[in-house]
């Protein structure tokens, strides 16, 4: 694990980027299911019971849950949170949307039976105090499913985002040469199943809730 700092936008810099982006993010969502659709599907399919979509957006995963969850999302951003909306009401979607910053989730312990949330991790200021804030919310016989974005393992795609890396951000707020599953063991959390795809660019994990050290822990 690297021990540079991670580049980090505060809040409010992550609002505005995303009221300017929003309607490209809604926009570009039939590319993201020809890319990566079956991905998500394969890894959001398995979430059921109460579901919790951490920086939701423009609402991309819920096509991909299965018939019958009891959904609430969350996201920083009320212009996402409208097109979520809108998205929900086309698909036939009852989603519960509320206004939320993901790294003080306004609900109790142990709410959910899932929580999903999809290429948010590189935007977080503090992406494992977000991650334990999920482990916070979800059963600990619940799940944690995380569809992520990361550096290539392919070297050439790999060089291209570093060298671009410092104004992807600088844009998009995005750290889009991180390593996922880094930042699930920073969170102290376990990752139960990986998948990656599409270059090793992306990455499906399916992660325990139980904080490692933390309360409910099984000795092994």
């Amino acid at each position: 694990m690297s021990d540079e700092p991670r580049p980090a936008k505060s809040a409010d810099e992550l609002r505005a980027i995303y009221a300017e982006q929003a309607p490209r993010f809604a926009l570009a969502e039939p590319i993201d299911r020809l890319l990566v659709g079956r991905q998500r599907r394969r890894l959001f399919s398995r979430a059921e019971g109460r579901v919790l979509d951490v920086a939701c957006g423009t609402g991309t995963n819920f096509r991909y849950l299965p018939d019958g969850v009891d959904l609430v999302g969350v996201d920083l951003s009320p212009e996402m949170l409208a097109r979520a909306r809108t998205r929900a009401d086309r698909l036939g979607v009852d989603a519960d949307l509320r206004a939320m910053d993901a790294a003080d989730l306004d609900f109790p312990d142990d709410s959910f039976d899932a929580v999903i949330s999809a290429l948010s991790t590189c935007t977080f200021p503090d992406p494992a105090a977000v991650l334990r804030e999920m482990a916070r919310v979800c059963e600990p016989d619940g799940r944690i499913l995380l569809f992520e974005h990361g550096r290539s393992s392919v070297g050439p795609v790999a060089r291209f985002q570093d060298w671009r890396a410092e104004k992807h951000f600088e844009k998009m707020g995005c750290r889009w040469n991180q390593e996922p599953t880094e930042v699930v063991t920073e969170a102290g959390l376990e990752v139960r199943r990986v998948r990656r795809g599409r270059l090793g660019i992306f990455t499906a994990m399916e992660v325990s809730p139980v904080v490692r050290g933390g309360e409910g822990e099984s000795a092994t």
